[in-house]
């Protein structure tokens, strides 16, 4: 079995440190006690009020409270977590992704307690986490850039000026950014004042820092990063690519290694500016440097991630390394053990994101709820799933709505995008609206299985939204069939139908055989009561949703722009929905009179609450 997906032990570890603490939750939390566990280190969990039976407290030897639900009170208190750190005695701290992961204030506090940051130091995080620096410190180091405007943008007219000499479609985005938080793209001059003033917003609400600068946006290009793993002894390697083309609002959700595009001449090309790119700032730990590559296998410098990417399983996939345990060695002071030419390609592994969110809306807005039930694909070979969640626990609107991240894994592309489909079959997740019906639709893409892909291809492939998986008549047949086999054998629109199978009805799977081919159907039994009932339940009448403005998702009202009385225009923007830090602006969909409003900025809505009515 491959090596990811097992993760086997060195046969010795040398000695690190005794106790590391995590500063993160979820998924990422859970990753890094895993490899804590095996090094034989123990490991100390934080989290938030509502977080106390999260799963990465219950993995951690201990835990410790920093605060209540809002990440600023929590997760991003710094003052907690140095307590947490002192108040435990950890000699180190590994900040996952997200929050303080690439805070150069965070890694200070923790030099000067003399507590070691599971990273690069704070003039690498200062150097690759503003996007202007970063910019220029890539050129000097002969690394391919964008054309672009090498400076802080004052205000919208100023952005406006530069657009112009730059030329149409240009990119607006926060300096401090990431995560797709704070990133317009712009075609004409009042798109550009519009999304200064939006990026800006949403560059403060996400990182206390509107500064934006603006550069060429290159149209139908792929996002491909090679991530890079340096000693504190001068000594760098590449561990090949990752490809994160297919993504929704910049952000990603099927990723891949290696990519199907490029060329051993491409990746060496790219593999040696990212390492340069390190050497430069004296990177040591592991991080990644994104690029953006055009049809003509033309790559540029995008930034440079400063900590563990989200996606790093992949990787560890065909390499074989164990990225966690990497950056502890690192930060402890040894050297690489590996030479760039012991770095393999072996086999090929792809990640789909799942997340708890509508996949029918803007592919995907976040969805909250409790898991009534959840079963991971772990039966089958060759899958692994990083989660921070069981059976039971809540998606609450305070974080990220990811669930897990399903790694599938084979010695080709082919047998790694079956895996997928088979593990997606196989995952069963109830209590919250979820994505996998796009992740399943998007792995069978003729257009993704040829590898025809592009960071616009969601919005190219679907353009009018993503509509959900349409039966076949023959599909409807076998679906009927295996409902009314349950009964009794069959036959459907005098065409034979042979279902045959292990029917356990207490089981969330039914693994089935129709007309011989082996199929895996998820079930649900009413019960002789429920189905009953069902049948007078009330059916919900569409709404006039032209005169209605309801709130697309749970979250907070940022700003209200109408007033009853007001004249809009259709398509104004009404009010702004933050959510999740993400910020939605909501528009109105005919010209009318604003008749009354019923929200204002700070409120928290749900989903379906009524926000403003038109006469």
């Amino acid at each position: 079995q491959n090596k990811c997906l097992n993760r086997p032990v060195p046969f010795s570890f040398p000695q690190t440190f005794d106790k590391i603490l995590i500063a993160n939750r979820g998924e990422i939390a859970c990753r890094v006690i895993k490899t804590c566990k095996k090094m034989g280190i123990k490991t100390v969990a934080v989290h938030s009020d509502v977080d106390s039976s999260a799963v990465h407290v219950k993995m951690a030897d201990e835990a410790v409270c920093v605060g209540p639900a809002p990440t600023s009170k929590s997760y991003l208190n710094m003052d907690a977590i140095m307590n947490a750190v002192k108040q435990t005695g950890a000699q180190a701290v590994h900040p996952g992704y997200g929050f303080l992961s690439e805070n150069k204030e965070f890694a200070k506090r923790l030099a000067a307690e003399g507590v070691t940051f599971i990273g690069p130091d704070t003039h690498a995080i200062q150097a690759m986490g503003d996007k202007i620096e970063s910019k220029l410190i890539a050129k000097a180091a002969k690394v391919n850039t964008i054309p672009g405007f090498d400076g802080v943008v004052k205000d919208a007219e100023e952005a406006v000026k530069i657009a112009g000499e730059i030329g149409y479609p240009v990119m607006i985005k926060a300096s401090a950014g990431g995560g797709g938080k704070g990133m317009r793209i712009s075609w004409n001059d009042e798109e550009t004042r519009e999304g200064f003033r939006f990026s800006s917003q949403e560059a403060a609400s996400s990182f206390g820092d509107d500064r934006l600068l603006i550069e060429k946006f290159i149209d139908n290009p792929r996002h491909i990063e090679i991530q890079v793993l340096a000693d504190k002894h001068g000594n760098a390697l590449w561990l090949n690519e990752r490809e994160c083309s297919i993504q929704r609002r910049n952000q990603k959700v099927v990723e891949e290694a290696p990519s199907t595009f490029l060329d051993p001449d491409t990746r060496r090309a790219m593999g040696e500016q990212a390492v340069s790119l390190a050497k430069a700032v004296k990177y040591s730990s592991a991080g990644t440097v994104e690029f953006l590559v055009d049809s003509q296998k033309n790559f540029y410098f995008l930034e440079m991630n400063t900590r563990l990417q989200v996606e790093h399983p992949i990787t560890e996939c065909i390499t074989g390394l164990d990225l966690v345990h990497q950056m502890i060695r690192i930060a402890k002071g040894y050297k690489l053990q590996q030479k760039q030419s012991d770095i393999p390609i072996n086999g090929w592994a792809i990640e789909s994101r799942v997340y708890a969110e509508d996949p029918y809306k803007s592919f995907g807005l976040p969805s909250i709820g409790r898991l009534s039930q959840y079963q991971e694909p772990l039966n089958l070979p060759n899958v692994r799933v990083d989660s921070g969640i069981q059976e039971g626990s809540d998606i609450s609107i305070y974080y990220d709505p990811m669930i897990s991240k399903l790694v599938t894994y084979g010695k080709t592309r082919e047998e790694a995008l079956k895996k997928m489909e088979e593990a997606l079959d196989n995952y069963v997740i109830r209590g919250v609206t979820h994505n996998i019906p796009l992740l399943r639709e998007i792995i069978v893409h003729p257009r993704f299985v040829s590898g025809d892909i592009s960071t616009k291809f969601l919005p190219e492939v679907y353009p009018d939204g993503f509509k959900g998986h349409m039966l076949t008549a023959g599909e409807r047949r076998e679906l009927l069939a295996t409902a009314a086999a349950l009964y009794v054998a069959v036959e459907i629109d005098g065409e034979k139908v042979e279902v045959s199978g292990e029917w356990n009805l207490a089981s969330a799977l039914l693994p089935i055989t129709i007309n011989g081919k082996h199929r895996n159907l998820q079930l649900r039994v009413l019960s002789k009561l429920a189905a009953y009932l069902s049948k007078h339940m009330p059916e919900k009448i569409p709404e006039d949703t032209s005169s209605i403005l309801r709130s697309p998702m749970p979250g907070s009202v940022v700003a209200v722009s109408v007033k009853p009385g007001d004249n809009v225009a259709e398509g104004q923007e009404i009010c702004v929905i933050e959510a999740m830090k993400m910020q939605n602006s909501m528009t109105a969909a005919k010209t009318a009179k604003v008749k009354s409003v019923h929200c204002k900025a700070g409120d928290t809505v749900g989903e379906g609450d009524l926000l403003v009515e038109l006469e």
